[in-house]
C-alpha cells in the first residue's frame, strides 16, 4: 500500500516534491540556517543540494509507503514552498516524523496541522507508531509533537548528530513516539 502522492488540510496542501521545486526548497528553508538550525540534515549550501533532497526524497517514495511532502497553503499563495514534512522509514511498519518550515509561518499551526495530517498516513498505511526526535532545546517543535499525541520516551544523551550547531558532534535529543 502506498500513501497518496498529495493530501489536503484545511489550509494546506501537502504533495510530493518534483524537480521543479529545487529552486523554491532552497529559498523557502533548505537554505536558511534559522530553519535548519535544529535539524539532522545540513543545511543546504546551493540549489544542487536541494535537487539531490529531490532525488532523495523519489528513492524514498519508491522504496517505501511513502516519503516527504512538500506544504503549501491551499489558498492564496498556493505556488509558495513553506516547508517539508514527511516519514523516514526504516522498515515498512517503522517510520520517524520530521518537518521543516520557512521562517515567515512560524508560530501560525501549520506545522501541528501537517504533522496530524501525516499521521493519519501513519495510521491509513498500518503503521503501529510513529517516532520523532527532536534537539533538547527545540521548543517550539517539542509544542508541536506533544500537541499531535506523541509521547516523551527519553533523553538520547549526546547520541544524534545536529550538523548545522556542532557537526560530528553527538548532542541531547528527546526521544518521541505516537501510538496509532
Amino acid at each position: 500500500m502506498k500513501a497518496p502522492a498529495s493530501i489536503e488540510t484545511t489550509r494546506l496542501l501537502l504533495r510530493r516534491p518534483v524537480w521543479s521545486d529545487a529552486q523554491a526548497i532552497f529559498r523557502s528553508f533548505g537554505g536558511n540556517s534559522a530553519v535548519t538550525r535544529y535539524l539532522s540534515w545540513p543545511a543546504h549550501r546551493s540549489v544542487a543540494d536541494s535537487y539531490a533532497f529531490i532525488e532523495w526524497s523519489d528513492a524514498e517514495w519508491e522504496r517505501w509507503p511513502a516519503g516527504p511532502y512538500l506544504v503549501f497553503a491551499r489558498e492564496g499563495f498556493r505556488k509558495k514552498v513553506l516547508g517539508s514534512i514527511g516519514m523516514a522509514f526504516t522498515a515498512a511498519d517503522t517510520a520517524t516524523a520530521g518537518y521543516a518550515f520557512a521562517q515567515p509561518v512560524w508560530g501560525r499551526g501549520l506545522a501541528t496541522e501537517a504533522l496530524r495530517a501525516v499521521v493519519e498516513v501513519a495510521r491509513g498505511l498500518g503503521l503501529q507508531q510513529l517516532g520523532a526526535l527532536c534537539h533538547a532545546d527545540h521548543a517550539a517543535s517539542i509544542r508541536v509533537l506533544e500537541k499531535c499525541g506523541f509521547q516523551l520516551q527519553g533523553l538520547r544523551e549526546k547520541q544524534t548528530i545536529f550538523p548545522n550547531l556542532a557537526p560530528g558532534v553527538g548532542m541531547n535529543a528527546l526521544s518521541f513516539t505516537r501510538v496509532l
